[in-house]
């Protein structure tokens, strides 16, 4: 075993020495990780004292497994190898049979379950520690009868093996396609960046003329600019069609087996369906809630949709690779304004410098570029964080563009969360930020769209989740929170990317430095709920989606495409395409973690929009109102019920009126 990996790193921080790490070592030393992790459960078991907070749910039990699936997982997603990749799906039922004996020991449930019935705890961290840990060794299964946990221990491993294979599927797919291009005429429409982009990554591979790719930098603005509408066609259907093409990588029988396997574990805890069992956990408790904002949005925005709809098609009906392409000839013909316009202002660089520098003026805190922290890829960017007193916060790591070994998305993840141990130091998180951003070329410097500086945005304020940690115990720290409440402080952070206080303070165009005009910048807000009907519309299909597999209380036999097109047939503005399938790519609620809870993203759009309110109403640089959200949600973690740490910083319970207010459904 790579001795690195058994100790603390001798590091600046204690960051990983990526280099020094090869392949062959993580399976030696997860195998000792788990070896070490059950000597310490057992040493717990053993004790001969009463069991106490301190002697049974405080100890930390894995230390060097924690270190080293941390490592292994992210580095999977975002710079795997089909080695890795390989050893992934070794590894990952070894750990999930492992975490099953953990949460399946009788005699440490028996001490969990009497601290849990009968011991004082100090303070509201530890009774929060406390009760997530009883539930979760229930909600694992701790109270089955022997035959009960042998099963569910299989079926979580199984579930674990299908997770990873689908993703594998749904990235080996996307790297597969190419759409080359060695006409000039087929690129009619296309904007400079998208042309200089797609010429880059032909010369990477060593071919004449033009590459376009699935991945979103690539294929978003092609659906969006070229005027060739069969390529646009061809390019809509291979993205679309993505892994349910009958081949080795189709996903079509792996979204049945993980739908049902999960419904059976909800079934063997008590429960009618997997999402009455995953929403136990969550902000909303019921199907009755989810269902009722996701009704409230679909009564609210569908005459919305309806009228964009026919706005669009007076002239002619359009399939589904039009929609976004005429979409952007209507917002150019009404508010003169696309995001080609915007790109020249939005250099990468720049960019950096205003997300940054808004954390600066909101929170007082200091970003550092520090070169002597080893990075994992050479894309990749190493900042230590400062509080305003010089403090040392955390690491972020910066992860920009897409290549072939990293998943598509954006995702923020942590090498190292934060606690504060027993002699009281406070171990600083490392954060990882990963995109898949615009690349630079040759001619021109990584020039970003509008959408990308809010996706920037979003993955930043769940790094500031994070960096802002101030907890005692792991399992609270970070975004360590219910997941319909864990995208508030991404998604409050978009909102910053629309109001021209902020856009002052970086958007400068590339070439000339000239600021971006005021009257560009009115065109930006005036167009800001362009189609937002449609695009609410198209969001509530993904969560009818979800909750359809999700609420079956029988085996899912159906076809997975029938199935598809019924749970969201309400939602259908264009003409259905036959062939296309979502469920077989929609890796946040079969391959992550968003099983019953894709209605996460409107649900924390309801906190946000609220939230932001505050921000518009006090000055949205108004320090007072920064810190009361740093002090009472960023800095907290999981250590309260969210809607009390929401009360805590808003003063009342959120209202969808704010969201109604900002996408001018109702004033």
């Amino acid at each position: 075993m790579n001795i690195l990996l058994a100790q603390d790193f001798e590091t600046l921080h204690g960051t990983a020495p990526f280099s020094q790490i090869r392949l062959e070592d993580y399976e030696p030393a997860i195998i000792e990780g788990m070896k070490q992790e059950d000597e310490a459960i057992e040493a717990i078991v053993r004790n001969p004292e009463p069991p106490t907070f301190e002697n049974t749910i405080a100890p930390r039990t894995g230390e060097l497994l924690e270190r080293t699936t941390s490592l292994f997982f992210n580095l999977v997603s975002a710079n795997t190898s089909d080695e890795m990749d390989a050893l992934a799906q070794k590894l990952s039922p070894m750990l999930t049979e492992h975490y099953a004996r953990i949460m399946h020991n009788e005699k440490l449930f028996d001490r969990i379950k009497l601290v849990y019935e009968g011991h004082e705890v100090r303070d509201k961290e530890q009774e929060k520690l406390l009760q997530d840990t009883y539930e979760g060794f229930v909600r694992s299964g701790a109270l089955l009868d022997k035959e009960g946990k042998e099963r569910f221990a299989q079926i979580e491993t199984e579930l674990a093996q299908l997770g990873l294979q689908f993703s594998q599927n749904e990235l080996k797919q996307t790297n597969d396609f190419e759409l080359h291009i060695t006409r000039q005429e087929d690129l009619a429409g296309l904007p400079d960046t998208a042309k200089d982009a797609a010429a880059l990554a032909a010369k990477e591979k060593g071919k004449e003329g033009w590459l376009f790719t699935l991945h979103a930098p690539s294929y978003g603005p092609f659906l969006t600019f070229a005027d060739n509408r069969e390529l646009r066609r061809k390019m809509y259907l291979a993205k679309n069609t993505l892994c349910c093409k009958g081949d080795s990588s189709d996903n079509r029988e792996i979204v049945r087996r993980i739908v049902n396997l999960r419904q059976e574990l909800a079934k063997m805890l008590g429960y009618k369906c997997f999402a009455d069992y995953a929403l136990k956990d969550r902000m909303a408790e019921t199907t009755a809630r989810v269902n009722d904002l996701i009704e409230k949005l679909y009564e609210a925005y569908m005459p919305v949709a309806k009228a964009e709809l026919e706005e669009m098609t007076s002239d002619a009906p359009l399939e589904a690779w039009d929609w976004a392409y005429y979409s952007h000839k209507l917002q150019l013909k009404k508010h003169n304004i696309d995001s080609e316009m915007l790109r020249p202002y939005f250099q990468l660089e720049k960019v950096k410098d205003g997300i940054f520098g808004l954390a600066t003026k909101l929170y007082g805190i200091r970003f550092k570029l520090q070169p002597g922290i080893e990075v994992y890829h050479p894309d990749v960017e190493a900042y230590e964080v400062f509080d305003a007193d010089g403090t040392f916060l955390a690491v972020l790591y910066a992860d920009f563009f897409p290549r072939a070994s990293k998943q598509s998305g954006a995702w923020m993840t942590d090498f190292q969360e934060q606690y504060i141990d027993e002699q009281g130091i406070d171990h600083r998180p490392h954060v990882s930020i990963v995109m898949n951003l615009t690349k630079p070329t040759a001619e021109k410097p990584s020039l970003l769209t509008l959408s990308e500086v809010e996706t920037f945005l979003h993955e930043f304020g769940h790094a500031l989740h994070s960096i802002f940690s101030h907890v005692h115990y792991k399992a609270l720290s970070g975004t360590n929170v219910k997941r319909d409440f864990v995208e508030l402080p991404s998604q409050m952070m978009e909102n910053f990317a629309v109001e021209p206080n902020f856009l002052h303070t970086f958007a400068f165009h590339y070439e000339t430095g000239e600021p971006l005009p005021d009257e560009l910048i009115q065109r930006i807000r005036d167009s800001r709920n362009f189609h937002c009907g449609y695009a609410c519309i198209r969001q509530l299909s993904f969560c009818m989606l979800d909750m359809a597999y999700y609420t079956l209380t029988e085996p899912l036999t159906d076809d997975i495409m029938d199935f598809e097109r019924k749970a969201w047939s309400r939602t259908q503005l264009l003409p259905v395409v036959p062939e296309a399938n979502m469920s077989v790519q929609f890796s946040h609620i079969m391959s992550g973690g968003y099983a019953a809870g894709y209605y996460s993203y409107k649900w924390a759009e309801v906190l946000d929009a609220d939230a932001f309110s505050l921000f518009l109403e006090k000055g949205i640089f108004d320090k007072e109102t920064a810190n009361r959200f740093r002090r009472e949600i960023l800095s907290k973690g999981g250590t309260s019920e969210p809607m009390q740490l929401y009360v805590n910083f808003r003063g009342k319970e959120p209202d969808i009126k704010a969201l109604l207010k900002r996408n001018n459904i109702q004033n």
